[in-house]
């Protein structure tokens, strides 16, 4: 079975329990520190006491230079992260620094208080914390992915969060990229992300997949394994301004032109002419290497909500 198809599963199943692991969430955020002086950060998919996200934010806090740190997740407080959420109240935590001045944060140091409802990022009490954010990062349920960005969206906030590369081809979501009010992160397209996962998707996995396709062991446990996972975000990084390298030049015989469209096919993104100043067809990968000083995007050939595999979006190369 496809990367793609185990997502798909993952979907129709609603088993949106994919926890981001911590050198994930590291590799990507060193990338965005000037970002976060000062700022308010909300977590709000995330178990307040377990979350990976709450961690690395509480740990580097004063290196950040935080003003504040919430996270928050749906009706689990349990200090077990696979609880299946069936606490009877939700629960969110607030962090403003370390007392001590140094060292790691103590669970004491963080104010533990308890939602009315059941924490959903949609329901009023989330949205309250959420207009009080600055920066929100977390890792959102997939199936739940247009209806989070949106609700980002609406509130005019910043972002840094994880999905799965299939989302750039929802007609929801592409706008967004196309109007470069969202982009990808800078950790590279196609490296594995594993996930922690719950006992019983872990042995599901187990018992029906392959390793090293659907999962991988790591010292004796099963960690799920997305490899079209990605990141989305509005903060700027070093990566989105770097130019792409382009050493072909056009000939007609190379590079045919569409039928319907006026525009010329480029089959590999190292093909990319760098005398051709009209439309062309590009490889969806090539949203990893989108500069927009550089590119503008034109559209997108196809919207396909389930996935993508072989669809090409317009780009006008300037």
């Amino acid at each position: 079975m496809s990367l793609n198809a185990n997502l798909r599963d993952a979907k129709r199943n609603k088993n949106d329990e994919f926890y981001t692991q911590l050198p994930d969430i590291e590799n990507e955020l060193k990338h965005y520190k000037a970002h976060f002086r000062g700022k308010v950060v909300y977590c709000n998919c995330d178990d307040p006491t377990e979350s990976n996200f709450y961690r690395h934010f509480s740990a580097n806090f004063e290196h950040l230079g935080l003003k504040r740190l919430i996270a928050s997740c749906y009706r689990n407080d349990s200090r077990d992260l696979f609880s299946q959420h069936d606490s009877e109240q939700a629960a969110w935590i607030e962090y403003t620094g370390n007392p001590r001045g140094e060292g790691l944060p103590r669970p004491e140091d963080a104010a533990l208080r308890r939602f009315e409802e059941d924490g959903d990022f949609r329901s009023p009490e989330s949205i309250e914390l959420l207009q009080q954010a600055d920066i929100v990062v977390t890792n959102p349920p997939f199936s739940l992915f247009r209806e989070y960005v949106a609700q980002l969206m609406e509130h005019g906030k910043r972002f840094l969060i994880v999905g799965t590369q299939n989302a750039v081809t929802y007609k929801e979501i592409f706008p967004l990229i196309k109007e470069n009010r969202m982009w990808l992160g800078m950790t590279p397209k196609g490296r594995d992300m594993l996930f922690d996962v719950p006992s019983d998707y872990a042995q599901e996995l187990r018992e029906t997949k392959k390793e090293g396709s659907a999962y991988r062991l790591v010292d004796g446990v099963v960690k799920g394994r997305l490899g079209n996972a990605a990141w989305f975000t509005n903060l700027d990084h070093a990566g989105r301004h770097e130019e792409l390298p382009l050493f072909r030049r056009y000939t007609p015989e190379d590079y045919p032109h569409y039928d319907n469209y006026d525009a010329i096919n480029v089959n590999k993104i190292a093909d990319i002419p760098m005398d051709w100043d009209g439309a062309m067809g590009v490889p969806i990968t090539f949203l990893d290497k989108y500069n927009p000083d550089q590119f503008e995007i034109l559209g997108f050939s196809s919207l396909w909500d389930d996935g993508f595999e072989s669809h090409t979006f317009y780009d006008d190369y300037s």
